[in-house]
């Protein structure tokens, strides 16, 4: 599956996002302005000036969201979601092309709040999931005790954890465990 750099920057930053709601044990990891800032600094979020408790909130809302895009398994009802998603956020389709990247585009509107920014494009990287007929990518890791979101973006759509080197091979090393201990017994 080709996806530019944009979409992808954009569906990163969606599971990152999503990732910071409280989950079983996790805590939340987006409780306040500070941790909203480093977030939007940790994914090189442009057009973003000064952020305050009122940006937070709708941010957790769009979050909210996503979370809810991921969750849901037909794409009439994500559609449904995204189209909800992206008109609210307003969005302004623009072809730009800064900070050492070719030509992209970026669909939230200049001087949009960073939850319309997120929205506009976190909801068009979305829809290009689902208009491709690639929604069943939009998954969970299957590890009993994670569940974090993830895009599935390996070529036979065969991904089950949200990363291999840890909660894949963590289950790995479990079964292998048990096999051994069934084996010497």
């Amino acid at each position: 599956m080709l996806i530019p750099h944009d979409t992808r920057f954009a569906l990163d930053m969606v599971v990152d996002l999503v990732n910071t709601a409280p989950d079983g044990g996790q805590g939340d990891g987006l409780t306040d302005v500070a941790a909203l800032e480093e977030f939007v600094r940790g994914h090189d979020i442009s057009d973003v000036g000064i952020l305050n408790a009122r940006d937070l909130k709708a941010v957790q809302g769009v979050r909210a969201r996503f979370a809810e895009i991921f969750a849901t398994a037909e794409s009439q009802s994500a559609s449904e979601l995204i189209n909800d998603l992206v008109a609210a956020a307003g969005t302004t389709p623009q072809l730009t092309n800064h900070d050492g990247y070719d030509w992209h585009v970026h669909y939230f509107a200049p001087g949009a709040s960073v939850a319309d920014h997120l929205a506009a494009d976190g909801g068009m990287a979305l829809a290009f999931i689902v208009v491709a007929g690639e929604q069943e990518r939009l998954r969970h890791c299957e590890a009993p005790d994670c569940g974090r979101a993830f895009v599935d973006l390996s070529r036979n759509r065969s991904r089950r954890y949200c990363d291999s080197r840890t909660c894949g091979n963590r289950l790995h090393v479990a079964a292998y465990r048990a096999r051994r201990r069934e084996a010497a017994s």
